[in-house]
């Protein structure tokens, strides 16, 4: 590896390669023409980010001036970090994230509940209480990764950089698969190319298409620099330019584990690429299963996730901070477990009561008795109507269990991991999909990696008790209370076990990938909603007050995207004449998306 030295924004390298400080009005002197926007992709054309062009360092040392010192590249950052709770250039941290998922799909995939109504910026008196303050902020986070990136991806400059254009494309196709799947129909095509007042929304379909198309244009690019690399210097892509890309990499991107180990490279990120595409091909195999089986295998061929190290995200160890959780469930009070994932990991025994939720933390009453401080794992039903107060005694919901701060501390914010790539080649290959692999192998390995806690920081309680975990054929008996509503007995609808067997039917397979898909994805709990949706998996108790949001839920049911519910007459306007026809369906909380089909699993 050749040596690299940081200084300031970018790097000189043991090459010689100049600061692209050294240069003045590059776009004048090299001919690069300023003032020309090029179209982020051209769908169908599988060289449409011009990766087999020839560069000279002349070229792309004026490109990277231009890019920063218009702090473009800074920009990327704050859009990297926008994919995972950010704002503002931030690293992740409570508020934002908090709006992200916290008062939204954190809910509604039954991971927490939020324990009181009362908040500075509004009201959220129960799970699918629809709020304009609470509901619509998960779709802002896609907003902020587009404005802080699209502006790269449309200037002529980062074309010298294909590279790093495909990169910051990645990026913008996450948070559009996410923001996707969370209401449906956006504006995305308009977004790429930068529009200052996009119009027209494009259905699901239309978006998954486009994602997946720019997908395996990203992948052809960063296989293209590694094929041209292995040159050396004969290559399209000589020593100069691939130490230019590392400096770039190691100075502007902030989601790969390379930072840690020091060497750069771009495979974890064509590897995440080809994982999301694994990912949104599950998403659509009920609505079309030929195009799903087609876009995973190709996906898997092509090389997704298979190590710890080729996982990508924001992480606490790279960036420098806490898990964001850890101020909104310990410090704010805002979050308490959900009495549905209290079942299910009682009912399997899983060591993530003991790892990564801590008992009651104050005494809760019940009608009879009362509960001592420590004594078990409680959680509150999704759509409790919630009191206010955010302390105990004043509100007696804060006493229920939350999370434990010490094994929070350096969770990654993983975009996918190892262990949700594994799951879904678990259950292609069930499918009868070529996986690269057996259901059962992808499946044992999918809950040994499936911690929480950073890859660099194995839990040797975790690991030692994952043994006897593996092996449980049945799920233990259990009840759950609700000391707040009189102490009801629930009991635990989590009927299955956790070990593998062949013997299994299909439908007993799919419930146990998708069960412990939904542990090992914890706290990513957009995604773990998406499989909820998408599989009925895993059970849960039925949520209480469904009627509490916008009327159209029967009780008991699954809310199944977040409304768009605008305010502005304009906005109002473009949602009736092309996001409602994209949708198929009115802007309700009940409308099913393209993918998210009411048919069976098999």
């Amino acid at each position: 590896m050749k040596k690299i030295f940081f200084l300031g924004a970018l790097a000189v390298t043991a090459l010689g390669v100049q600061s692209c400080l050294d240069y003045d009005d590059p776009g004048t002197e090299l001919g690069i023409d300023q003032t020309t926007t090029e179209t982020t992709v051209h769908h169908g054309n599988p060289d449409s980010l011009g990766y087999r062009r020839f560069f000279t360092q002349e070229e792309v040392m004026a490109g990277m001036n231009t890019l920063e010192q218009g702090s473009y590249f800074g920009q990327s950052i704050t859009g990297q970090y926008c994919l995972r709770g950010a704002k503002n250039g931030q690293v992740p941290q409570a508020h934002a994230y908090q709006r992200q998922y916290s008062l939204g799909p954190d809910a509604y995939a039954q991971y927490f509940v939020v324990p009181h109504k009362d908040f500075m910026y509004g009201t959220l008196t129960s799970t699918y209480n629809v709020s304009r303050e609470f509901n619509g902020d998960p779709l802002g986070s896609y907003t902020m990764v587009k404005n802080a990136i699209v502006p790269i991806l449309n200037h002529p400059a980062i074309d010298s950089i294909p590279e790093i254009k495909a990169i910051n494309l990645l990026y913008v196709s996450l948070a559009a698969q996410e923001k996707a799947d969370l209401s449906g129909p956006f504006t995305y095509r308009e977004d790429l190319l930068n529009s200052e007042d996009p119009a027209e929304y494009n259905s699901v379909e239309e978006i998954y298409t486009d994602i997946v198309e720019d997908l395996d244009s990203i992948v052809a690019c960063l296989k293209f620099y590694e094929e041209e690399v292995a040159k050396g210097d004969e290559g399209m892509r000589p020593s100069w330019y691939k130490a230019i890309i590392d400096n770039i990499l190691f100075t502007y991107h902030q989601t790969s584990r390379d930072l840690l180990t020091g060497v750069a490279s771009v495979e974890s990120y064509w590897r995440l690429a080809n994982s999301i595409k694994l990912r949104m091909a599950m998403h659509i195999v009920k609505v079309n299963p030929a195009l799903a089986k087609k876009w995973a295998e190709e996906a898997v061929a092509s090389g997704v996730v298979e190590s710890a190290d080729m996982q990508q995200g924001v992480y606490p160890m790279v960036s420098g901070f806490s898990h964001p959780l850890i101020d909104i469930a310990n410090s704010w009070g805002d979050l308490r477990m959900c009495a549905s994932f209290e079942s299910l990991l009682k009912s399997l025994n899983h060591p993530y009561l003991q790892y990564v939720f801590m008992p009651n933390g104050n005494e809760v009453q019940f009608p009879d008795s009362v509960m001592a401080p420590g004594t078990r794992h409680i959680g509150i039903r999704a759509g409790q109507m919630v009191p206010e107060g955010q302390t105990y005694p004043l509100n007696p919901l804060q006493a229920y269990s939350t999370i434990n701060k010490e094994n929070f501390q350096f969770a990654p914010l993983y975009f996918v991991s190892w262990a949700e790539v594994d799951f879904l080649r678990a259950e292609g290959a069930i499918r009868g999909w070529n996986m690269g692999g057996t259901a059962e192998e992808f499946y044992n390995r999918g809950i040994k990696n499936g911690y929480l806690g950073d890859p660099m920081m194995p839990d040797a309680d975790y690991e030692a008790a994952l043994p006897t975990y593996m092996e449980q054929t049945a799920a233990t008996p259990y009840v759950s209370y609700d000391p707040y509503n009189g102490g009801e007995p629930w009991q635990s609808v989590t009927k299955i076990g956790v070990k593998w067997s062949e013997g299994d039917s299909q439908e007993t397979k799919l419930e146990k990938i998708i069960t412990q898909k939904y542990i090992a994805l914890f706290p990513l709990s957009t995604e773990a909603w998406a499989e909820m949706r998408r599989t009925g998996y895993p059970k849960v108790f039925p949520v209480l007050n469904a009627d509490d949001g916008d009327g159209s839920i029967e009780q008991g049911g699954m809310i199944r995207r977040i409304p768009w519910k605008a305010t502005d007459p304009i906005a109002k306007e473009r949602i009736k004449a092309s996001g409602l026809p994209a949708l198929g369906g009115p802007d309700l909380q009940s409308t099913r998306l393209w993918w998210d089909v009411d048919v069976p699993n098999f």
